[in-house]
């Protein structure tokens, strides 16, 4: 997240049958955020892990890979949580 690096994207490219740019790429914002939400709830995880917390480390560990688990299917829960916030920040924007 630091550095805009993500070195499963590097080794992935590397199976790549035709050129990156011929593939349709995804909303960079949309990636980021998605991130985002996972290395803040794996960070919430690893503290709970820390403090003993159990039950908020095996839950926030469980919201990750329930997303995960689902953007396999073909649902993106962070672009859902993304896409609501937007919408929301537009009615309280135009009182709609």
């Amino acid at each position: 997240m630091l550095f805009n690096f993500n070195p499963v994207m590097r080794v992935a490219k590397l199976f790549l049958k035709k050129s990156p740019s011929s593939y349709v790429q995804e909303d960079r914002g949309q990636q980021r955020f998605n991130q985002l939400l996972a290395v803040f709830f794996l960070l919430v995880a690893l503290v709970g892990f820390t403090l003993q917390w159990s039950i908020v480390a095996y839950v926030f560990s469980a919201m990750v890979l329930v997303a995960a688990l689902v953007a396999i299917l073909g649902f993106c829960v962070g672009c859902f949580i993304l896409y609501q916030w937007s919408q929301y920040q537009y009615r309280r924007r135009n009182h709609v």
